[in-house]
């Protein structure tokens, strides 16, 4: 899948579950295979296939196992366990680096795997939800086709083997993350490479995050709801709602589109030129704020003669974006040499260090030292 703001390359990895008896096959794509994501896969699969079987047989990845070294009793991850106990179901892994005893669904990831995957990797996906789409289509046409040595097809034997499963529970299990963030200048918090704004009241204080595979739940910290969104899909997505920004928040936050643009007067015609690319390229200005100030840090560690030239090769090919810039100012800075790095942060750093005089690395007085200590003597030869 294609990141389609940075143009990053993301790996989808497949959720595949099945019914033993009917081999009726469930699959989802995810990007993130964190507990939230894989506690969700997991729900869509029981509403999938209509019911809770009586036992999960499941791999022993970590967000479903923490230890599983005798079979007898394996340590199971917390919120797997609790997903469980909601569903009134029991889970028992399959034995480790085993594959007969999870031999269905090993089964229907080689049929996936020759089959679906083949059509899916050709294309190009700029979301999860246009590759769920296509592979549930694909899917949809598997589970209804009649199957080779059997008279009837997946689907056939599904509707005889699910009168056997238990009926779901009324509300289905809903992993919860809790994290604190503290409210920007740019009024956003950033939670999971993603980021949300929050009414203007909170600016600068700290706000309480309750996170589900599909929501984001903002709060004070006494406790009320201030805001909801839906979770991000992609890293460095932005979800802001305009009534959270004071009238004349260009005028009045700590960060706005002049503050940057001084800023980057002081480096260079190319880097204000580049800061006012970036603030010009979201719908909301302040949604760019964090870029400007990643790109005008740089000259923390790099001097504005790298940052300068960098900024002019990001205009020259057309690439005026953080990343862009961040990987190439290293080489920029090591071919210009030292005047590629701010000094002055390395001259900080050398205040107070002793300065040895030209004479201390002169070759016999060196010698010398060495022959005394070996002698038992001071370094003036004495004993």
């Amino acid at each position: 899948m294609v990141n389609h703001l940075t143009g990053e390359l993301l790996e989808i990895v497949v959720f595949v579950a099945v019914l033993p008896y009917s081999q009726y096959i469930y699959a989802e794509g995810m990007v993130s295979t964190k507990e939230p994501q894989w506690i969700a896969a997991n729900n869509h699969a029981l509403q999938y296939f209509g019911g809770v079987p009586a036992i999960v047989v499941c791999d022993n990845c970590r967000q479903a196992v923490i230890a599983n070294r005798d079979w007898i009793a394996p340590d199971l991850n917390k919120d797997y366990a609790e997903w469980a106990e909601h569903n009134h179901t029991v889970i028992l892994p399959a034995k480790v680096k085993k594959p007969k005893y999870k031999s269905s669904v090993e089964n229907a990831v080689g049929i996936l795997e020759k089959g679906l995957f083949h059509d899916l990797e050709e294309m190009k996906y700029f979301s999860l939800e246009q590759f769920n789409r296509d592979l549930w289509m694909r899917l949809d046409k598997l589970n209804s086709a009649p199957f080779a040595k059997k008279e009837h097809s997946r689907r056939y034997y599904w509707d005889e083997e699910r009168k056997e499963l238990m009926p779901l529970p009324l509300d289905l299990y809903e992993y919860m993350e809790r994290r604190t963030a503290k409210v920007s200048s740019d009024y956003h918090i950033r939670f999971d490479n993603a980021y949300y704004s929050v009414d203007k009241a909170f600016l600068h204080k700290e706000v309480l995050i309750r996170a589900s595979a599909a929501a984001v739940k903002i709060f004070s910290k006494e406790g009320s709801l201030i805001c909801e969104w839906p979770r991000a899909t992609a890293k460095s997505q932005w979800f802001t709602d305009p009534n959270h920004l004071p009238e004349n928040y260009k005028e009045i936050s700590e960060w706005n589109g002049s503050y940057f643009t001084r800023k980057a007067m002081t480096v260079g015609p190319n880097t204000v030129a580049v800061i006012e690319r970036i603030l010009a390229s979201r719908k909301l200005e302040v949604q760019t704020y964090r870029m400007c100030q990643g790109v005008l840090s740089f000259i923390r560690k790099y001097s504005k003669q790298a940052l300068e030239e960098t900024c002019r090769q990001a205009l020259d090919l057309g690439k005026v974006n953080y990343t862009f810039i961040k990987n190439s100012i290293p080489g920029i800075a090591e071919d210009i040499g030292v005047s590629g790095y701010n000094t002055a942060m390395n001259e900080e750093r050398n205040k107070g260090a002793f300065v040895m005089g030209a004479d201390s690395m002169n070759i016999s007085k060196l010698l010398s030292r060495s022959q005394n200590l070996a002698r038992g003597k001071g370094k003036d030869g004495s004993k």
